[in-house]
């Protein structure tokens, strides 16, 4: 029986949407297995939000106790086999251990064990009505899209999990003044124009600079001084680092109420192919795969079509032929990405495998780039 553990996710969004919680699937053909493969990530794990913990199509066992859960790990008991012995063993142990539990897949008519205090309750809004009065939290699972989300909030549910957010959002139009005045700047950056001619631009518009001097003062930046304005960041950085952190910036401009949780999920995209992509890009490379996958949702959060908002943008033939085509050197890395956000652990193994890239590497990038993503403010 093979080791293997790839870890996908997905995110749990808020009344606000915003991501409020990752949901991580562990795809392993053991408990103990799972156990192992969640150890090994502590130094890299996502503390900024809750993490909830599912076991996918395993039955949780005690084998479970053996891996020390960050203080902000959630486990999910599916109802389908909450009448398990080992699982029914598990469960007071895990409240011993001061580990919060979550129950998936719950309905009308599941009979739960008394003295239980589930936090959330994952119900698959697909097939379920919300039950009258969930034991926990109440999150919609399986919505399609956007408009889905307001529904279930309306109808009761405290938040939902899952990519619909992605869905129903309008694409189609052009790029609006003040994402226009951003490519303006990244464009002045990446020719590297006098710094006076760019702060000339960002004296426009104060908030911009504000927001561009946050970002880069983030902790997921590890910088060892505050950067105190633009002249200072380009001494300290450099222009290829600028060009990263204005792209950031873009992506971040968007106020459509389903931003948040796009803009956290483009992040995280380009933070994993940053990183999954320094054994095989040179150093001067790597903020151009973390553009790729930052802009690969640019429709999305700006509203414009991705042809339109990448011709006003002067990137490099890589970029472009990875987002607008499909093709081209940082393409396969992208899929990588994508492949990340779902239950399809076959087409993830089958991506890495290509790569030639190990699911320890697959799992340990991914959890750099979620604490990466979170660590950032979108608001």
């Amino acid at each position: 029986m093979s080791n293997t553990v790839l870890i996908t996710r997905e995110p749990v969004i808020n009344k606000q949407h915003k991501i409020t919680a990752n949901r991580l699937i562990v795809h392993a053909a053991s408990v103990a297995a799972a156990v192992q493969a969640l150890s090994s990530l502590d130094d890299v794990w996502p503390a900024t939000h809750p993490v909830f913990i599912s076991l996918y199509r395993l039955v949780p066992t005690p084998d479970l106790l053996e891996w020390i859960a960050p203080a902000n790990a959630m486990v999910e008991i599916p109802t389908q086999s909450i009448a398990h012995p080992l699982t029914l063993a598990l469960i007071p142990q895990l409240q011993a251990a001061g580990i919060s539990l979550n129950l998936t897949w719950y309905q009308n008519d599941t009979i739960l064990p008394p003295n239980i205090p589930w936090r959330f309750v994952i119900i698959d809004a697909k097939r379920h009505s919300l039950p009258a009065d969930p034991p926990g939290l109440a999150i919609a699972w399986g919505l399609g899209n956007v408009p889905d989300f307001r529904n279930a909030i309306l109808e009761g549910y405290d938040g939902a999990s899952g990519w619909f957010f992605m869905r129903g959002v309008k694409s189609d139009g052009k790029l609006a003044p003040s994402h226009a005045q951003i490519v303006r700047l990244l464009n002045l950056v990446r020719r590297n124009a006098e710094v006076k001619e760019i702060e000339t631009v960002l004296k426009q518009d104060v908030a911009l600079s504000y927001k561009l001097l946050r970002y880069i003062n983030s902790a997921g930046f590890g910088l060892m001084c505050e950067i105190q304005s633009f002249r200072h960041a380009v001494t300290i950085l450099g222009y290829e680092k600028l060009n990263k952190w204005l792209s950031v910036l873009l992506v971040s401009a968007s106020r459509d109420p389903s931003a948040p949780a796009l803009m956290q999920t483009a992040i995280a995209r380009g933070r994993f192919m940053e990183k999954i992509g320094a054994a095989f890009f040179d150093k001067g490379e790597l903020d151009n795969l973390f553009i790729t996958g930052a802009f690969s949702m640019l429709h999305l959060l700006l509203g414009a079509s991705l042809q339109s908002a990448l011709e006003e943008m002067h990137l490099p033939t890589p970029i472009a032929d990875a987002l607008l085509s499909g093709d081209g050197v940082y393409a396969p890395f992208l899929k990588l990405a994508c492949a990340l956000e779902g239950f399809d652990d076959k087409d993830l193994a089958a991506l890495a495998h290509e790569l030639h890239i190990s699911p320890e590497q697959i799992n340990r990038a991914h959890l750099e780039a979620l604490a990466f993503a979170d660590s950032l403010q979108f608001s």
